[in-house]
């Protein structure tokens, strides 16, 4: 057996050790590793999990390309089936499903500590960038160049958005019942202002119903990609995985809750329930747990709060951040981070602006994405058993479907604040909706989402270069003096 293509040593030679897929017959069940024992070395592992980590742009559906190119197409670490399997576990839960599937598949190879270096380096560039262009926007945020850079990212975004919609809609709406789910959870939020955490709920419940009483109204997919590679390291059919025990798995709960929590309870007792920090980190940690369907999901909800509720950031600033998220790489979740950043530095308490900016950004950042850990961790063991659940399959599904109206409330948020000036909020009864002052339109904003839309849908860009493209423009706008 040759080599994977990147030429990494005893790759080839791990693949013939004892435990590894043989060359004919049933493969021989692979033995879960512990700390002493690793199926590729550990040091092999972390090069491979730092050299993806700076190549996750683009979203979950480019970071998992970029995953499957790696570790199923090239290095042969992992076969496509069981790559595919743990994928979807990973869309059962809330958080970022790339950040999961990346712990997921270092917890198989490396044990323990695999997951952690796997699941810690995908988030570290992304973090640590992130950090800096927060630091960036408040220092020099008002001086023209930087603002005129911002003012081209943002309408970008909004076509961005829309190829999420379309995207996600496309795999998830595939029969009436689902298309109906997504228009009830558009309408609820834009219209009715629905709390997010419900609309999920309530999906997940109509998705089990239906599947009770009316099953063919509710298929979810579970078709599989041809995989006519040679052998992986770890084959389809011979799962790694711990035996599951309720020990383990209190053990590991206990531990994770105590590590995700504290914390938040040590800023709690040093600046007090009501200081900016905790409450960043309280409703933080609540939104870790409601983010099924990724990042533009729960950005509606976030944004409400943070612009509406905690007034951490402007309407306008959310979007600048999603785009800052967007040229970074690791999950797009990382826009809590510039929320918490700027919400911090304006509201520091007793510290100096620039360490409580520091503080409430790291801080979120923790609860934001240790949960992932403690859901693999805890849940890996038991995955098999989820597998051909139907029932289990169409709840997800209709959660899915609500996701693609929750994204599409997504867009209209950010399209009324970005492409107007002002806009209101009119209620009648159980109805809440935001109507833009039409006189308020911004050309420049508009001609900038719409180039931004045509480089995605029509010339068919990459993200990272449409942003570039209209980063460049706002600035020449700014320059001339027409934003």
């Amino acid at each position: 057996m040759s080599t994977d293509d990147t030429g990494t040593p005893g790759d080839a030679e791990m693949r013939d050790e004892p435990g590894a897929p043989g060359d004919a017959g049933t493969p021989t069940p692979v033995t879960p590793p512990t700390l002493q024992q690793d199926l590729i070395p550990f040091r092999t592992a972390v090069r491979a999990w730092f050299a993806i980590s700076w190549q996750t742009f683009g979203g979950p559906a480019g970071q998992i390309a970029v995953m499957q190119r790696t570790l199923v197409d090239e290095k042969r670490w992992i076969g496509q089936g069981r790559f595919l399997h743990a994928l979807n576990y990973c869309m059962l839960l809330p958080g970022p499903e790339a950040q999961q599937l990346a712990v997921y598949t270092g917890w198989l190879l490396n044990g323990l500590r695999g997951g952690l270096a796997a699941g810690a380096l995908f988030v570290l560039p992304g973090m640590l960038t992130l950090l800096a262009l927060s630091a960036v926007y408040v220092a020099f945020g008002d001086t023209t160049v930087v603002s005129a850079v911002f003012a081209g990212l943002a309408p970008a975004v909004l076509a961005i958005v829309v190829q999420a919609v379309l995207r996600v809609g496309r795999r998830a709406l595939t029969s009436p019942a689902l298309v109906a789910l997504a228009i009830a959870a558009f309408l609820a939020l834009s219209l009715f202002a629905v709390p997010f955490p419900l609309v999920v709920a309530g999906a997940g419940a109509i998705g089990w119903l239906v599947h009770r009483y009316v099953p063919r109204w509710i298929v979810a997919s579970s078709a599989r990609e041809p995989d006519d590679g040679p052998a992986p390291l770890i084959p389809d059919d011979a799962l790694h995985a711990e035996r599951p025990s309720g020990r383990r798995a209190l053990r590991v709960l206990v531990l994770g809750l105590l590590v995700w929590t504290l914390p938040v309870v040590a800023v709690a007792l040093l600046t007090g329930v009501g200081s900016v920090f905790t409450q960043q980190g309280l409703f933080f940690s609540g939104s870790a747990l409601v983010t099924f369907g990724g990042a533009y999901a729960v950005l509606a909800y976030v944004a409400q709060r943070a612009v509406e509720t905690y007034a951490w950031v402007t309407p306008g600033e959310m979007t600048r951040g999603l785009a800052l998220a967007e040229t970074t790489p690791g999950p797009l979740i990382m826009v809590v981070q510039f929320v918490a950043f700027l919400g911090a530095y304006r509201n520091p308490g007793d510290l100096d602006p620039w360490v409580a900016a520091l503080l409430g950004a790291l801080l979120t950042t923790w609860v934001t994405f240790v949960p992932s850990f403690l859901f693999i961790f805890l849940g890996a063991p038991y995955v098999e058993r989820l597998r051909g659940n139907r029932t289990l399959s169409a709840a997800l599904a209709a959660i899915t479907a609500a996701v693609v109206g929750v994204i599409a409330n997504l867009a209209l948020y950010f399209t009324t604040h970005t492409l107007f000036a002002t806009t209101s909020m009119w209620t009648a009864g159980p109805l809440h909706v935001g109507i833009p002052d039409f006189a308020t339109l911004q050309p420049a904003a508009l001609g900038i989402a719409v180039a931004a839309a045509l480089l995605l849908f029509v010339l068919r860009w990459s993200v990272l270069r449409t942003l570039g493209v209209c980063a460049a423009l706002g600035l020449a706008l700014g320059l001339v003096g027409w934003l």
